[in-house]
């Protein structure tokens, strides 16, 4: 088995566990980011246990994990994919970069840039494959959301109807509104959900939020720079010039993936803001500031109507959630990956004498 599926699977599995752990943290986020608010309106509470309880309260356990089994889905092939293709990479960039060392053209590692450059290209993969999936994440964690701001702004209407209408349209109309504030907003499958962003842009809509994705590459692509040249020096003021290189423990791969992850993070969220906004039902407000036609059109009116503070809205609950399951991430990973070589290792070792006899 080659190191490529090796890490790929591996990825994979680890992504999903991270995923499971830091869900609820992920769907507060989602909604805090695609919350609008205009630069003079009164904030609101937006701290996280705050939310979190109060989602809890309106939508039950259920609330905090909408989305969930595509996310899932998601989280399996992205990883898988990321991996598989960053170590092919990485094994291809290695192999280059020793080869050079043996001719005397460098010292026969890795640069900086060379990291870059291969997480870059991996996550580009990546996210063209499995765009539609985290467009569909981010509706059904967002689909209450925005339900409620569509039932808000009816009842607003009807608010004013009643207002105007003489005794008999009133009372119609109260019946009306009474029916409106007993609706609660109706469960949202991954079906349903296929079918509305279908029926509203057509297939190129499962692509929706691609351009910031894209350019988001540069976070994992930052993170996996920052992850292998501290992992690098590590190893090698360890190991000084023994080899091979001695393994990093779980702690320590957890606590580089953590400050590998925070780095990428603060200088990436108010890409994953945009993003988020594009993919979201664009009903979200029913006003000019609420619905975008693309990138650029939502960062002029975030720009315009909410001011910088907008791109960075939930910010501290993304640290927590990112740095908390890239930590995961990392440490199940490198796990795994052990686990798997140590398997091969033993099946080989069973299976080599009776090969040997044959």
């Amino acid at each position: 088995m080659s190191s490529a599926v090796v890490n790929g699977v591996a990825g994979a599995g680890a992504g999903i566990v991270a995923q499971i752990v830091t869900y609820p943290l992920q769907t507060v986020n989602t909604r805090q980011q695609t919350e609008r608010s205009a630069k003079k309106r009164k904030k609101k509470n937006t701290s996280t246990l705050f939310q979190m309880l109060q989602l809890i309260q309106t939508e039950g356990w259920g609330g905090l994990y909408s989305g969930l089994k595509p996310s899932l889905i998601g989280t399996a092939a992205s990883q898988g994919i990321y991996y598989y293709f960053y170590q092919i990479l990485k094994n291809k960039v290695e192999d280059l970069a020793a080869a050079r060392g043996n001719k005397g053209l460098g010292d026969g590692t890795v640069g900086m840039f060379s990291w870059l450059g291969i997480a870059a290209v991996a996550g580009s993969i990546n996210v063209l494959l499995t765009n539609p999936i985290w467009v569909l994440v981010t509706r059904m964690q967002t689909h209450t959301q925005a339900e409620k701001k569509i039932m808000e702004s009816k009842r607003k209407l009807l608010l004013k109807d009643v207002t105007r209408a003489n005794s008999t349209e009133a009372s119609i109309l109260k019946d009306r509104l009474y029916k409106l504030d007993s609706e609660k907003p109706c469960p949202y499958g991954t079906v349903q959900t296929v079918r509305e962003v279908y029926r509203e842009s057509g297939v190129r809509g499962f692509w929706k939020g691609l351009i910031p994705t894209l350019i988001m590459v540069c976070n994992p692509s930052i993170q996996f720079m920052i992850y292998e040249t501290l992992a690098k020096r590590l190893q090698s003021k360890r190991s000084g010039k023994e080899l091979p290189k001695k393994n990093l423990t779980a702690m320590e791969v957890f606590l580089l993936g953590a400050i590998a992850k925070l780095g990428a993070t603060v200088v990436t969220y108010p890409l994953l803001v945009v993003k988020s906004r594009l993919q979201a039902k664009q009903e979200i407000g029913r006003n000019v500031m609420s619905r975008y036609t693309g990138t650029i059109d939502a960062i002029i009116k975030m720009i315009r109507y909410e001011g910088l503070h907008g791109f960075y809205k939930g910010m501290s609950t993304k640290i927590v959630q990112s740095v908390f399951a890239a930590s995961v991430l990392f440490m199940v990973k490198e796990e795994l990956v052990k686990f798997v070589v140590m398997l091969i290792a033993r099946s080989r070792t069973v299976l080599g004498p009776s090969s040997k006899k044959r």
